[in-house]
């Protein structure tokens, strides 16, 4: 089976109403898994239009977590 990639368009919000990019900060907390999705959530932000920044700076703000759970 072939997977088709997901194409992300730039989106009309990653703009601020000045025409300014927006921007947005991933603070990752968590295991492996998390790092990776955040990596790839970071990806799709960027894709989107949306520039990375320091927490300081960003306009969107993204805490990945998880809960450990048996079974």
């Amino acid at each position: 089976m072939i997977e088709t990639p997901t194409v992300i368009a730039p989106s009309p919000a990653s703009r601020n109403a000045d025409g300014s990019q927006r921007t947005f900060f991933v603070r990752t907390l968590g295991c492996q898994m998390n790092v990776h999705d955040s990596e790839r959530l970071s990806g799709s932000l960027l894709a989107a239009g949306y520039a990375q920044a320091d927490d300081e700076q960003a306009d969107v703000i993204v805490i990945n977590t998880c809960a450990v759970r048996e079974n």
